[in-house]
C-alpha cells in the first residue's frame, strides 16, 4: 500500500483548546496540580497571532497560548508547543526560545513553555536552547513529552479514561500504520469501539472520533467502508 500522508496540526490544536485541563493532567500532572482550575482559562489567540507574525521561525506547529492562574493567585501564561508533524524539525528549539522571549518583550509577561514531540525519531528529545558569547549566556530550558515513549505503556493507555490516552493511542497507531492501510483500518475501528468501552460521554465520543478520523486517514475505498461501519455506533460522519 502507498504511504498515507497525514496532517496532524489542526486536530491537535483544536483538541488541546477544548480539553485543556485533561491535556495538562495527562502530560504535565505536576504543573496541573499548581493551577487553580476554579478560575477561568483564557486562550490568547490574538496575542499568539501577533507573536507568530513578528517572530516566524521555521514551519508553524499546533501552538496554543493560554492564560491560567496558579493556586497562589498569580496570573500565568502557558505556551504549549505541540510539534505534531511526523518529522524532526531542526528549528524547533530556537522557535521555543524566540516565541518565549517575544511574549515577554511584547506583553511583559513571563511564560512557561511546554513541548509535545510527536515525531518518529526516538532519540530526538530537545529540552533547551542556549548560546554563549563573550561571557554572556542566554537560553531556555523547558519540559518535554515524547509520545513515542508511550509505546511501552499501551496497557496503561488502554485503561486510562483521560481523553488524551485515546489521542496518544491514535497518534501512535497512525505512525505505525503509515505503510499499511488495511492495518490502519483495523486499528481505527478498534480505537472507535474503545470509546464506548471506557465510558466516554456522547460529546467526548464525537470529538475523539473527529480526532481519530482526521489523523488516521484511509484510502477512499476503505474510508467508505469505515463510514458505513460507524453508522452502527450512531456516530455522525461527514
Amino acid at each position: 500500500m502507498t504511504i498515507i500522508q497525514d496532517d496532524f496540526d489542526n486536530p491537535w490544536k483544536t483538541f488541546i483548546s477544548k480539553y485543556f485541563k485533561d491535556f495538562m493532567v495527562f502530560f504535565f500532572p505536576e504543573i496541573a496540580g499548581n493551577i487553580d482550575w476554579n478560575r477561568e482559562v483564557i486562550f490568547l489567540d490574538k496575542e499568539f497571532q501577533q507573536i507568530a507574525r513578528n517572530a516566524e521561525i521555521g514551519r508553524r506547529t499546533a501552538d496554543n497560548l493560554v492564560q491560567v492562574y496558579t493556586l497562589d493567585g498569580e496570573e500565568t501564561w502557558v505556551l504549549i508547543h505541540a510539534e505534531v508533524q511526523s518529522q524532526y524539525d531542526v528549528e524547533f528549539e530556537k522557535r521555543i526560545y524566540v516565541y518565549n522571549y517575544r511574549i515577554f518583550d511584547l506583553y511583559d509577561r513571563r511564560v512557561a513553555s511546554l513541548a509535545i514531540l510527536a515525531d518518529d525519531r526516538p532519540n530526538w528529545k530537545p529540552d533547551h536552547f542556549s548560546y554563549e558569547l563573550l561571557g554572556c549566556k542566554a537560553g531556555i530550558w523547558y519540559p518535554t513529552v515524547k509520545l513515542l515513549d508511550y509505546k511501552n505503556k499501551w496497557d496503561e493507555l488502554e485503561n486510562d479514561v483521560n481523553p488524551f490516552s485515546t489521542v496518544v493511542m491514535a497518534h501512535l497507531k497512525t505512525l505505525e500504520t503509515q505503510k499499511n492501510a488495511s492495518k490502519r483500518f483495523d486499528s481505527k475501528l478498534a480505537l472507535i469501539k474503545r470509546l464506548y468501552r471506557v465510558g466516554y460521554g456522547r460529546n467526548e465520543i464525537i470529538d475523539l472520533f473527529a480526532f481519530i478520523d482526521w489523523i488516521m486517514r484511509l484510502p477512499k475505498e476503505l474510508e467508505k467502508c469505515s463510514k458505513t461501519t460507524l453508522t452502527i455506533f450512531h456516530i455522525p460522519v461527514a
